[in-house]
């Protein structure tokens, strides 16, 4: 990674305005359900306390309509949350670039933490509107962006604000670039990828890209069914991309073309119904009959994916192989986390729905990496630069 870091700026004693990503779950009590966000900045945090610098943190929560103040997004939960992780007071800001965030900036001591607003209260920052990215960076001295979640996001707060300020990535930025970076440049091998989740479109750029580097591609999940067409299976009621059919005949002949080993699941577990109890049974793929939808990966197919999984020496997995909230049909998925916790090689879950069910199923302490963000991780294994990420200083 050529981009500064933490350790290559002179923090002492100086306001550092920190991007961080504390987009947290709340139940309906606005209780934090998971708190491994706020966790995941925790270095880059203490290290900046250790430094004696002045903290300021942004971040947004949810999805507020960007017209000023809504208590349902409120930062106050997280305020807390991190000021019982930190053991210290959390100054919380009443708003983000407002007279409180101001009067709490002003006075901040060494060693303090002011946390602003809900930068999304603003609809310039989704915009990246210059003049609130440069109210923003108003705030610091230097800025740090720690929020790969958002990093392939150009908003005021994770990339305009970049333009103000000496930048440089925080830990977890900058693990998360060196993780993903080293697997794209320079793999172990065999290097398997798994992709799932529902549609091919969500993908194309990832298959893309995958197939000049992988040994092995396994795909599973919804997106397979169009695969399945294109090799002229009856898919049934399965879910179907019709305009991305030709699309996944180029990629096959194009995996076939590059000696990359495309598997698609030999098996299929079919129901007749979209339903948790539906009725279901295993078909081999080419077999689905009409009138019935694929919703797993069947078990012979888990069993060759596994296998593929267990000997290779770095795995990256993104997207579920089956509709995992219904227990009938999570199976493929939970083979997949079991498989790759049996793997002596680097594993690493790129964000997003694999990253709960691995969480789910109680596999997260078995992997080398889970991302914390789906869909910056899935833009970075497209190959695409990150805006977050390309607006810090070069070493």
């Amino acid at each position: 990674m050529n981009k500064k870091t933490l350790e290559d700026l002179q923090l002492s004693g100086k306001k550092v305005l920190v991007r961080v990503d504390f987009n947290v779950p709340l139940d309906k009590d606005r209780n934090i359900t998971d708190d491994n966000r706020i966790r995941a900045a925790l270095p880059t945090i203490r290290y900046l306390l250790d430094q004696n610098a002045k903290v300021i943190l942004m971040s947004h929560l949810g999805r507020p309509s960007g017209t000023g103040f809504e208590e349902a997004y409120s930062m106050a939960p997280v305020a807390k949350r991190l000021g019982e992780l930190l053991n210290m007071e959390i100054k919380l800001a009443k708003d983000v670039i407002g007279e409180s965030a101001k009067a709490l900036v002003e006075d901040i001591k060494e060693g303090e933490i002011v946390l602003l607003e809900n930068v999304r209260f603003h609809k310039e920052e989704k915009k990246n509107d210059p003049e609130f990215a440069k109210a923003l960076a108003s705030f610091g001295e230097v800025y740090i962006n720690d929020a790969f979640g958002t990093a392939h996001r150009a908003h005021a707060s994770t990339e305009g604000v970049a333009h103000h300020l000496p930048s440089a990535a925080g830990y977890l930025l900058q693990k998360e670039l060196e993780i993903l970076g080293k697997a794209l440049d320079n793999p172990d091998r065999p290097f398997v990828a798994i992709l799932g989740g529902a549609k091919v479109s969500d993908k194309i750029g990832v298959i893309k890209n995958l197939i000049q580097k992988v040994d092995t591609l396994i795909i599973g999940g919804g997106m397979a069914y169009t695969f399945f067409k294109a090799k002229g299976y009856e898919v049934g009621k399965s879910l179907l991309e019709e305009d991305k059919v030709e699309l996944a005949s180029e990629l096959i002949k194009e995996a076939e073309e590059k000696g990359v080993k495309l598997f698609l699941p030999v098996d299929t577990v079919v129901a007749k119904e979209f339903k948790a109890d539906a009725e279901h049974k295993v078909v081999p793929s080419d077999q689905i009959p009409s009138g019935w939808m694929g919703l797993d990966i069947g078990p012979e197919s888990r069993k060759q994916f596994g296998e593929a999984i267990v000997n290779a020496r770095l795995v990256v997995w993104n997207g579920p192989m089956g509709v995992f909230e219904m227990p009938a049909f999570a199976k493929g998925t939970e083979a997949i986390a079991d498989y790759m916790s049996q793997c002596n090689g680097t594993t690493i879950i790129g964000g997003g729905d694999s990253a709960a069910a691995v969480k789910q199923l109680g596999y997260a302490d078995k992997m080398t990496h889970i991302s914390t963000g789906g869909g910056a991780s899935l833009e970075f294994l497209e190959g695409k630069v990150l805006p977050g990420v390309a607006a810090l200083d070069e070493k």
